[in-house]
């Protein structure tokens, strides 16, 4: 009688999970469909080949962070995934940190709306011709952040962290740097 318990139990099991399956298929989703490679409604196309997926943390190479940052500085990769960070060490400037971060689908006007609700200094700029974004943390001279739009798609950012109070050469600028050289490296 066991055997027979367990076997009703497992069917039961079994078309309920079909049920729900089948149940599922026939919801109706909002939106517009678009083609593989279709637009999103702006002037890119979405990569879908993922051929430079886990390829973005190495747009400028670990020497050329080391440069702009601080002559004699070692970046050390220290987080790969939705941005990409580096440990400063050693160099002129002491330790901090690079983060890059590159959303296809991000938007400088996105980009300040955030960096107001967060009550960051945002100014406009212009980096390789294109209109870009500097961002500063109010009463942190150590650390900056600059944002454009990326080569085909979306919007590309890296920010300096340098120790609170060390001697280091303007974050701006060297994140500027960064950028231009993401831009370059790009196109």
């Amino acid at each position: 009688m066991r055997m027979r318990g367990r076997s009703k139990a497992a069917v039961i099991l079994a078309v309920l999970a079909v049920t729900a399956s089948v149940g599922g298929c026939g919801e109706t989703v909002p939106g517009t469909a678009l083609p593989a490679g279709g637009t999103t409604g702006g002037s890119g196309k979405i990569n879908t080949n993922f051929d430079k997926l886990l390829r973005e943390c190495d747009v400028v190479s670990l020497e050329d962070i080391g440069k702009v940052v601080g002559e004699g500085t070692y970046p050390t990769p220290s987080f790969n995934g939705a941005v990409c960070m580096w440990d400063l060490d050693g160099g002129s400037t002491g330790s901090g940190m690079v983060t890059l971060s590159w959303y296809e689908l991000g938007s400088l006007s996105n980009e300040k709306q955030n960096n107001d609700r967060l009550g960051y200094v945002t100014n406009d700029i212009t980096v390789q011709g294109r209109r870009s974004l500097e961002t500063r943390r109010p009463n942190d001279p150590d650390s900056c952040g600059v944002s454009a739009p990326a080569a085909d798609t979306g919007i590309v950012g890296w920010w300096i962290n340098y120790r609170a109070g060390s001697q280091h050469s303007d974050p701006c600028e060297g994140a500027r740097k960064l950028v231009e050289l993401t831009l370059n490296l790009a196109r």
